[in-house]
């Protein structure tokens, strides 16, 4: 099966599960746009991008809300925190770095102090 993310002004909306019959050519080889149109029989003018279920398209499997960044052709999760950035990567990433601890200590991200809390869930 083929997925495809429908987006409106670069946010994904939904996400449309295809058959991959419904993607093949004349030499019976998928393509991308054979999809876009079939989907747009279904559903009219719409944008459609495909995607992939184990992130092998542009860069990962998108839900809905994420972004979809035309330019570097990647979808991109929601921002978590709004200090964190975005990296090379397109990965947002915390602007201080997670601290190495082990179970049953955990690093929870706190916004209003940009930092990690270190937690002992033993007794929570």
């Amino acid at each position: 099966m083929a997925h495809f993310a429908k987006i409106e002004n670069n946010i994904v909306v939904d996400v449309h599960v295809v058959n991959n019959i419904n993607l093949l050519d004349e030499n019976d080889i998928e393509q991308e746009q054979i999809g876009i149109d079939y989907l747009k029989s279904l559903w009219g003018d719409q944008r459609f991008v495909q995607c992939s279920y184990n992130g092998s398209i542009r860069k990962r499997y998108p839900g809905i809300g994420y972004s979809y960044d035309e330019t570097n052709d990647v979808f991109i999760a929601p921002r978590l925190y709004p200090s964190w950035n975005l990296n090379e990567n397109f990965d947002w990433e915390a602007p201080v770095a997670e601290p190495m601890v082990e179970f049953p200590i955990v690093a929870r991200w706190n916004e209003e102090t940009v930092n990690w809390d270190i937690i002992d869930i033993t007794n929570q």
